[in-house]
């Protein structure tokens, strides 16, 4: 998904970070100034539901114009090794074997 909040935002006339975080506050959602940062200017790891209802009933906006789907940045299921394949990629199928995080070597087996 792709976040849009800025550009919603600046559709409805809000062009700083400061003005949307005066607003949701006004409708009962507290934002810090480091959410509200990543928010504007980042893609949210998470974001309550609740949270996206206040924000669309400020912006008076619809959750499409916030959140747009890319179809094409899912990996199915083969799409992975096809697309290693196309890039010039092997696939390779060795045993991961694990390393010491002290730089020593592990006990032979």
């Amino acid at each position: 998904m792709k976040w849009n909040l800025r550009l919603t935002a600046a559709n409805k006339g809000i062009w700083k970070a400061s003005e949307l975080q005066r607003s949701l506050a006004e409708h009962g959602l507290v934002i810090s100034a480091g959410k509200m940062s990543g928010l504007w200017s980042g893609q949210p790891i998470s974001l309550k539901l609740e949270d996206l209802d206040i924000i669309c009933v400020v912006l008076g906006c619809e959750i499409g114009d916030l959140l747009t789907p890319e179809p094409e940045k899912v990996v199915r299921p083969g799409q992975q090794e096809s697309l290693r394949a196309v890039a010039g990629g092997t696939v390779s199928s060795a045993a991961v074997v694990p390393k010491r995080r002290d730089g020593r070597s592990l006990p032979p087996a």
